[in-house]
């Protein structure tokens, strides 16, 4: 078993949590409200931004080139093709004039790119890309497990085909190889640290289908 799978088999009980998340069970079939939809559609855009800049802060801090020159890649073209994704619907979704630049997140969607921040300011590498990968990861085995379901509903059908696509698939393979092959080199202290950065993000993309499903505001807005 690889460093990551470890990873994953520790954190199983959070992983089906996300798999069968009431957000995503709906969203499958058919029947998630739209302004859950809506309300996801935007904190991701949010979440999107600053996955991109993570991936930036990850190859600015590697020692090897060939993997600095790749994260530069991913963080340009990988989240820009889902953000990309999200554009088209959130043109479908009367979103169009959306900013994320002026946009208050809600408080999953702050505290989950905080989470990267903090691994990208105070772990090594391995550390954020550990915080990184669930990300890909989660995605991907939704996407995998939902693949062969089609909501009536075209956006979520679409949502849906995006994650289990051949290129995202891909995508999620190459950033565990990365992930085992930091691994690899990292002390037990160190790939203890990677599994807690993996394993609170794992936890934040629960938090992130709760926020949508429930429309999460803040303490003072409630």
């Amino acid at each position: 078993m690889s460093f990551s799978e470890e990873m994953k088999a520790r954190s199983q009980e959070a992983w089906e949590q996300n798999i069968h998340h009431p957000y995503i069970e709906e969203l499958v079939a058919g029947t998630l409200d739209k302004e859950a939809f809506k309300f996801y559609i935007k904190q991701d855009i949010y979440y999107l931004k600053h996955f991109g800049k993570a991936h930036a802060l990850a190859s600015a801090h590697s020692d090897d080139f060939k993997l600095t020159v790749r994260l530069a890649e991913k963080a340009q073209k990988t989240a820009q093709a889902e953000l990309t994704v999200h554009e088209q619907h959130a043109k479908a979704l009367d979103l169009a004039d959306f900013k994320a630049e002026d946009f208050s997140p809600a408080p999953a969607a702050y505290n989950y790119t905080s989470h990267m921040y903090r691994c990208c300011l105070f772990g090594d590498v391995g550390e954020m890309i550990a915080a990184i990968l669930p990300c890909y990861w989660v995605y991907a085995d939704i996407g995998a497990y939902y693949a062969d379901q089609h909501p009536a509903e075209e956006l979520y059908d679409n949502w849906i085909q995006t994650y289990a696509s051949d290129w995202f698939q891909s995508s999620k393979n190459e950033m565990i190889q990365i992930m085992d092959n930091l691994a690899a080199e990292a002390s037990d202290a160190q790939k203890e640290k990677y599994f807690d950065a993996f394993h609170k993000a794992v936890e934040f993309e629960i938090a992130f289908w709760s926020m949508a499903y429930e429309h999460e505001k803040w303490y003072s807005e409630r």
